[in-house]
């Protein structure tokens, strides 16, 4: 891709979850990383920050492509930004006819909300994205649960849930400009 005599160099590309050592060779080449339809761990985007690496995420390539030329253009301005809240790993399915599958979570870092955007990952690779439905304790359904408690999630308009996966909550907020 070329803009005005601007140039994209790519230093690597590959299929699968952004790893630690993605980091490391940005870091070395002062270059950001760019994420499509990936999602890394929590560890991961720890130590993008701590080298102070930018890592975007996308799930819409034509996303990337307009950010790429604003960016050479020099016109890229942040609109949104996502913020995530938490993460909850799946243990245990329950499936009922009337709420669909009940995903029985451990929540592993941060917060999960009741009405927080939601993805759903499998092994770095997010499969789902879309939102949660509710947030249950025990018989109960709570607004949010903080890290190391047991919830049960719901993710409105998915069932194929497995153990194992990710459920990782977030919102997108609005930059104020100026």
């Amino acid at each position: 891709m070329q803009v005005d005599d601007i140039k994209i160099n790519i230093i690597r590309s590959g299929t699968g979850t952004i790893t630690e050592s993605d980091i490391v060779l940005a870091n070395a080449s002062d270059a950001i990383i760019i994420g499509f339809n990936v999602r890394p761990n929590a560890k991961t985007m720890e130590i993008g920050k701590e080298y102070n690496v930018d890592i975007r995420l996308y799930n819409v390539i034509y996303k990337v492509i307009e950010e790429l030329e604003a960016a050479m253009k020099g016109m890229l301005e942040p609109i949104y930004e996502e913020k995530v809240l938490g993460q909850a790993e799946v243990r245990k399915l329950f499936k009922f006819s009337k709420t669909g599958t009940i995903a029985g979570c451990y929540v592993v870092d941060g917060i999960i909300k009741m009405d927080a955007k939601a993805r759903v990952v499998r092994d770095g690779i997010v499969i789902y994205d879309g939102n949660i439905n509710s947030v249950q304790r025990e018989k109960d359904s709570v607004k949010e649960v903080k890290k190391g408690i047991e919830c049960g999630i719901t993710i409105e308009n998915y069932n194929d849930i497995k153990e194992q996966d990710v459920i990782e909550a977030y919102e997108i907020i609005e930059i104020k400009k100026g």
